[in-house]
Formats: C-alpha cells, structure tokens, sequence
C-alpha cells in the first residue's frame, strides 16, 4: 500500500476527550423529576450517552418508566437542553491527559477537529469553558450537518472537509461503535480510547487501534498501518 501522511485528527467529544456523564445526568434527572418520573443513575446513564440530545432523552424517559410520543421528543429534547446547555460544564472535565495530547499533536503540525452528536453551542461552551477550543480549527455538532448524526458519515466529512484534508490523510478518534461506523463510512482509520462510555469494550468493536492513556495517542497514530504523521 501506498504511505498515507496524516494532516488531520478528527475527535469525538463526549467519553472520548471529556467525561461529561455527570453533568448529563443532572439534567436529565431535572427533566425527569418534571415528568414525575424516577430519578436515573449515573450508571444507568452512561450507556445510554452518543447518540445526540433527543436519544439520551428518549432512553431515559423510557428507563424511568415513561412514555414518548413521537410528535412530544423535540418538546422533551428543548427542555433538556435548557436544563444542561446553562451548566454543561460545572462537573465536567478533561480525561486525563487529552490537554496535553492535543497540544501535543498541534505541535506536530496536524490540524484538529471535533465531531460529536453534542449540539455544536453546547460544545462550543464545554470546550470554551475547559480552555479546549483553541486546540480545535473546526467544530462540528450534531445540529451542524441537520438529519445527519454519527454514524452517518457526513460530519466526519464535514471535519475533514473543514480542515482541507482528504479522508486518507486523516484519522478518527473516538470510544465507542458510532465512532467506528462513521469512520468506516467516510473512509478514515479509527482509534478508540479503552473506558470511554460504552457498553461494549473498545477492543471489541472494531478499531484499527485502541489506546488506555491519551500519552499513547500520538504513538497510536504514528503506529497505523502505512501512517506517517505530518511533521
């Protein structure tokens, strides 16, 4: 095979670069508490984090024993997201290790992106407030590319797109299936970080990679098949 240079990082959010389950679940147990619904714990809401705002909504108004109708979700979602969006970032914090790694490819000369079914405001704001976003060239939310969620590969696509590289000179990074489907779709290697916020271990869905320590990252990268990171 042909050497394949890596320009672009593409990185999921939520399990992957930030551990925001906490600040998730308040919100979600405000919501429900308007519902006069049970509250959730944070372990039963870490599986239910990835897919976007309106599924963690609907899997947990399930989980607590309720009922969605399908014309009530985008009512549901709103007042969620008016619940968690005004303090998204009060127990939120980095996984240990992701500031320095994503300084640390910056320094390398790769150009990195967010792609996360997060609303793109709500991650603005963590990333702002976690003093992230200036590691980051392009930001891609799940509203950003509307209809279009992980595991669609448009916002992959979009991130690439925006960083000015082809699929083939990027690489995903992310911990769980969607991110691996995404990737797969538009063409990109993928690694995974180990005890991110799956119910599925990251050795086994699938990645070209899989790391425990973000220290390993930019070693992971250089380690793919045929890679040789920008310099």
């Amino acid at each position: 095979m042909e050497t394949r240079l890596i320009k672009a990082v593409v990185f999921d959010l939520d399990g992957t670069l930030i551990d925001s389950a906490e600040d998730l679940c308040t919100a979600l147990n405000r919501l429900l508490a308007e519902e006069a619904l049970r509250p959730l714990a944070l372990s039963e809401v870490v599986p239910m984090i990835g897919d976007g705002a309106g599924r963690l909504v609907e899997r947990g108004v399930l989980a607590a024993g309720g009922h969605v109708a399908k014309d009530a979700l985008p009512v549901l979602t709103r007042r969620f997201l008016a619940h968690y969006e005004p303090h998204a970032a009060e127990r939120t914090r980095p996984v240990p290790g992701a500031a320095e790694a994503l300084a640390e490819l910056a320094a390398k000369g790769l150009s990195l992106a967010i792609c996360t079914n997060k609303p793109e405001q709500a991650t603005r704001a963590i990333l702002a407030a976690l003093d992230l976003e200036r590691h980051f060239a392009a930001v891609i939310g799940g509203d950003s590319v509307p209809g279009r969620p992980k595991p669609d590969p448009a916002m992959v696509l979009a991130a690439t797109g925006r960083l000015g590289a082809a699929p083939h000179e990027a690489v995903m990074v992310g911990d769980a299936r969607n991110d691996v489907l995404a990737a797969r779709a538009a063409g990109l290697p993928v690694l995974l970080r180990r005890g991110g916020y799956t119910s599925v271990p990251a050795e086994d869905l699938g990645a070209d990679g899989v790391f425990a320590d973000f220290a390993d990252l930019a070693a992971a990268i250089a380690a793919l098949p045929q890679a040789v990171p920008a310099s």
